[in-house]
């Protein structure tokens, strides 16, 4: 290798040594201004906590984990251990600002019986505060047969953590 091409190549390995140098330290940086800057809003996905509950009680019935995806553009996305998933096929829908934390949020998820025949349609309304990286729901579901009529509906409580 001649000397000439060694100078260059000292000179590259120096500029990226230099840099990775510059890089490596404002990345951490850059990461913690992410995060505050997503903090108080619900675009992001989210790990949630399921309380069922007795609407006129309040009573928990039962817990479960369920996700949550609120997108750019106010679409969400969302899928729970609720339901077995050959019973209920990720909901969708849309959600919308309507506080300086608060926002609504509506989805719909189609229901199979065991042997995969369509049963009907849920529909899931909900009220989310958000504060830094944790949610709160308060929600409703209403379960509607193939013809549109309402069959049984149900609320719920959660607490989400970001993901």
């Amino acid at each position: 290798m001649t000397t000439r091409k060694r100078k260059l190549f000292g000179h590259l390995g120096l500029m990226c040594g230099l840099s990775l140098a510059i890089a490596v330290p404002l990345t951490p940086a850059r990461a913690a201004e992410d995060s505050r800057a997503e903090a108080g809003k619900l675009e992001g996905t989210w790990l949630t906590q399921v309380a069922g509950r007795d609407c006129a009680t309040g009573v928990i019935l039962r817990t479960f984990s369920a996700i949550n995806t609120f997108n750019v553009g106010q679409t969400m996305l969302d899928t729970t251990a609720g339901a077995p998933p050959a019973q209920r096929s990720p909901g969708m829908g849309k959600w919308e600002k309507t506080g300086p934390q608060t926002y609504s949020a509506i989805s719909f998820a189609l229901l199979f019986n065991p042997v995969g025949v369509w049963t009907g349609t849920q529909k899931l309304t909900h009220t989310i505060e958000v504060t830094g990286n944790q949610s709160n729901f308060t929600s409703r579901s209403e379960i509607f047969d193939p013809a549109g009529t309402l069959v049984v509906s149900g609320c719920a409580t959660a607490i989400g953590q970001r993901i």
